[in-house]
C-alpha cells in the first residue's frame, strides 16, 4: 500500500533549516521510500543536497536544485530540470512557508506582504508551471502545506498575515481542485499543528524571545491533547497518503494533523 513506484515527485522547501527532520526533508525521504524519484527545491543550496544525499545513500533516486520559489523564472526553470531529468512530473508538494508575528496595526506593510508572498505566493507559482504539464499528461496529484494557523487564532500570539496567508491556502487548494477534477488532478492540503521540527529551536524561539528553549518545548508539547507535538515525519506520512492512489477519490478537502489540537478549542 501506498506505494508510489515509477511517480515523480517535486518537494519544495525540502532542506531543512537546522539539525533533524523538518516537513520537507521527512516529506521527500518517504516520498522516495515509497518508490518515487525525488526532484528536491529549496533556496538553500547545501540544505537541498544533504536529503538528496539522505535519499542516494538509502539506494533511491533523488536530484538537489536551488531555486527561490518567489521567482517565477527560476520556479519554472526548476520545472523545466525536472522534465528534463525525469520526463514528467506526477506529483507536487508545495512545502514552503514561515511565520512572522504581528497585528495590523503594528505590522510593517512591507513584513506583510513577504508573509503573503513566502506562504502563499510560492504555492501558486508551484501549480502555475506544473499543473500544465499535469493537465497534458492526464493525470497528477499536489499537496499544499497549510496550518492550523489558518483555522485557529491564537489571542496570545497574533499573526495576521501567517493566519491569513494559511487560511488562503486552503482555499486555494479547494479551488484548483474543483478546477482541475476532471483532467485527472486531485489537489488536497496538509495541515499542520505544533510540530517539533528544526525551525522550532531555529525561528520560533527566537521569535518569542525565549530564554528556556527547553521550557517553551515542554509549554507546547502539553498544549497539545495527545501530550506532545509532532514530527516532520507526521506530515510526511499524511503527505505519502494523500499523493498515493489509495487516495484517488480524494479531492478539494484537509488532513489536519494536530494530536487534536483544533478539536480542543481554546485553553
Amino acid at each position: 500500500m501506498f506505494r508510489l513506484d515509477g511517480k515523480v515527485a517535486i518537494v519544495t522547501g525540502a532542506g531543512s533549516v537546522g539539525p533533524g527532520w523538518g516537513n520537507g526533508k521527512a516529506t521527500a525521504t518517504t516520498l522516495a521510500r515509497a518508490g518515487a524519484s525525488l526532484f528536491c527545491i529549496d533556496v538553500n543550496e547545501a540544505a537541498a543536497a544533504e536529503t538528496r544525499d539522505i535519499i542516494a545513500g538509502e539506494g533511491n533516486t533523488a536530484i538537489a536544485h536551488r531555486a527561490d520559489m518567489l521567482d517565477s523564472s527560476g520556479v519554472q526553470d526548476a520545472v523545466q530540470a525536472c522534465l528534463a531529468r525525469f520526463g514528467r512530473i506526477d506529483i507536487l508538494v508545495n512545502n514552503v512557508g514561515g511565520s512572522a508575528p504581528g497585528g495590523p496595526a503594528d505590522m510593517p506593510e512591507e513584513l506583510w506582504d513577504q508573509q503573503i508572498d513566502f506562504n502563499l505566493k510560492t504555492a501558486f507559482l508551484g501549480c502555475k508551471h506544473v499543473l500544465p504539464l499535469m493537465e497534458a499528461q492526464g493525470n497528477g496529484v499536489v499537496v499544499n502545506i497549510s496550518s492550523v494557523a489558518g483555522l485557529r487564532m491564537n489571542s496570545g500570539r497574533v499573526h495576521v498575515a501567517y493566519s491569513a496567508s494559511k487560511a488562503g491556502i486552503i482555499g486555494f487548494s479547494k479551488s484548483v481542485a474543483l478546477g482541475y477534477a476532471k483532467k485527472g488532478i486531485r489537489c488536497n492540503t496538509v495541515v499542520p499543528g505544533l510540530m517539533h521540527t528544526p525551525l522550532v529551536e531555529h525561528r520560533l524561539v527566537r521569535q518569542l524571545g525565549a530564554n528556556d528553549a527547553e521550557a517553551l518545548i515542554a509549554k507546547r508539547h502539553a498544549s497539545v491533547p495527545i501530550g506532545h507535538m509532532g514530527t516532520g515525519w507526521d506530515i510526511a506520512h499524511a503527505v505519502l497518503f494523500l499523493a498515493s492512489d489509495e487516495a484517488g477519490f480524494i479531492t478539494g478537502t484537509e488532513i489536519v494533523v494536530d494530536g487534536g489540537f483544533t478539536a480542543a478549542g481554546p485553553t
